[in-house]
């Protein structure tokens, strides 16, 4: 097993998880609350990571966090060194790609709160931060919880943009994705079983997690 990889994985989606569980909440709210017409272009913007294929959308970050580009010349000047091939680099892809699975849940559960509730809220005096942070994000915590272990998991099994943005540096990009990847090049099949089972481990672990947060304490779901 590649310990130094599946430290790597872990570090790369928790930071993941935590940076859009920050981008996310407000963004969802935005989309829920907001009333300008240009919403369902950023709610399309925000989705298109689902439909995009991973190699693509690696290949536009490979290119414009790179050195061909005046932004990632920018970045580079300002951080020492590109994006591109860099654990940093790899938060920026894992954050972008994985933004759906974190922003979707929370749209959900925002949009399931009844709106009396709201309104009851605003007639008390609460804005906007307040109305989200004090009635929407407490009454959508199991959408909350869905949307962090989405996110996590998401971020731990993708391959196609580690690959073209992150490459196969160890203890740097080698993600437990990569690998897999490579054991089965190398026709190194038990490696590669112990890998995936311990990937599939984690899966059913974080599935389990979203399933009992789901159901109330002593009855059955609504």
């Amino acid at each position: 097993m590649d310990w130094q990889a599946f430290a790597l994985t872990i570090k790369l989606a928790s930071l993941t998880t935590a940076i859009l569980l920050v981008i996310t909440v407000p963004l969802a709210a935005l989309l829920v609350l907001g009333r300008s017409r240009w919403l369902a272009a950023l709610e399309a913007l925000a989705a298109l990571p689902l439909v995009l294929p991973p190699t693509v959308l690696g290949f536009f970050l490979l290119v414009l966090l790179g050195m061909r580009t005046t932004v990632g010349r920018g970045i580079a000047g300002l951080l020492g060194h590109p994006l591109a091939f860099s654990f940093a680099g790899l938060v920026v892809g894992s954050v972008i790609y994985s933004l759906p699975f974190a922003v979707q849940p929370i749209v959900a559960g925002f949009s399931a709160v009844d709106a009396s509730l709201l309104d009851a809220a605003r007639m008390l005096g609460a804005g906007p931060v307040r109305l989200v942070l004090r009635v929407l994000v407490p009454l959508a915590r199991r959408s909350m919880l869905a949307a962090a272990v989405l996110a996590f998991l998401h971020t731990v099994g993708e391959f196609g943009v580690v690959l073209m943005l992150g490459g196969d540096i160890p203890g740097a990009t080698r993600t437990l994705s990569i690998v897999l990847y490579n054991q089965v090049e190398n026709f190194d099949y038990a490696a590669a079983n112990r890998t995936a089972a311990l990937l599939l481990g984690l899966s059913i672990l974080a599935l389990a997690a979203i399933y009992t947060g789901a159901r109330p304490r002593g009855g059955r779901r609504a």
